[in-house]
């Protein structure tokens, strides 16, 4: 083995041990894995949906319009007799499809404008964080509201409102991390060796940003899964025929007293995925976040 590979191999190691040591920790967090069961499951249901579909979830049988959960209709049917159950399944993507576009876009920008102002601190902290203000004086619902108004409706344009709405917390927290670390003795040490800004927040700072990242990412899913169905009720989200959650209980609210499954079945899906990643969110903040109370 030459002089490279030994330590590349070394630091292999290193990182396989500890994810080991990890994956052994999140098992004894009985909560935790209950909130990855659920989002695997609905990981499971966005890419199996065809298979595991009892019905097409866009014809309408008028023959079975609101029958009640049976044999026929696991969960029911709607006003149109589309069956609930399969509309589920595929609003499970729509949902998906939705998280992944605000958290890959709300993400970055978080993290990019936190780093930024931490580490280079004076007015161009003072110019970004007044920004991010701007944006936090606004309630998200409002604000991603305020933004479809202008977009359109539609799915995209709901995800890219609520990216609007979902980074400054990023930032914030990117640059209290930054912050902390800026002026540490390493940094310093790289800062003297030669080291370029650039290179000392891309390999240094924002590493040390990761893991307090990935516990809000997993907490913002549950907040961004719910404005997405708040959207989708008012008419803003996703249109119909799409299975949308937010747009089913839209249209099964006119039967909520004696079809009641209409609304109460994509209900409890929302319930149950927002439940699952507040679960999934607290095990990773007792496993990650260093400033977090270890539970013994």
């Amino acid at each position: 083995m030459s002089e490279t590979a030994a330590p590349r191999a070394s630091a292999l190691q290193a990182r396989l041990a500890e994810l080991s040591r990890f994956a052994r920790a999140f098992r004894r967090n009985p909560l935790g894995m209950v909130g990855l069961f659920i989002g695997l499951l609905l990981i499971l249901a966005a890419i199996f949906a065809p298979w595991l579909a009892t019905h097409d979830p866009y014809a309408p049988d008028f023959g079975g319009r609101l029958t009640p959960p049976g044999a026929e209709y696991w969960l029911g049917s709607d006003e149109l007799g589309r069956d609930i159950y399969t509309r589920i399944l595929y609003g499970s993507r729509i949902t998906l499809f939705i998280v992944a576009l605000v958290i890959f876009t709300s993400a970055p920008i978080g993290l990019f404008m936190g780093v930024i102002s931490g580490y280079f601190g004076g007015w161009i902290d003072a110019v970004l964080m007044r920004i991010t203000d701007v944006f936090l004086a606004v309630p998200k619902l409002l604000l991603a509201l305020a933004f479809v108004a202008v977009l359109g409706p539609g799915i995209v344009n709901a995800a890219l409102a609520i990216t609007l709405t979902a980074w400054p917390p990023y930032a914030r927290l990117a640059r209290a991390e930054t912050l902390a670390v800026r002026n540490a003795d390493y940094i310093n040490a790289i800062r003297l060796a030669g080291a370029s800004p650039i290179r000392i927040i891309a390999r240094h700072v924002v590493p040390m940003c990761t893991s307090s990242m990935l516990v809000r990412v997993t907490f913002d899913m549950a907040g961004i899964i719910l404005i997405a169905a708040g959207l989708g009720f008012i008419g803003l989200g996703a249109q119909p025929p799409l299975p949308e959650w937010g747009a089913m209980i839209a249209s099964g609210r006119r039967f909520i007293f004696d079809q009641w499954w209409v609304a109460a079945m994509p209900g409890a899906a929302i319930f149950l995925v927002s439940l699952g990643f507040n679960l999934l969110g607290d095990a990773l903040r007792d496993l990650l976040d260093p400033h977090a109370v270890r539970r013994t």
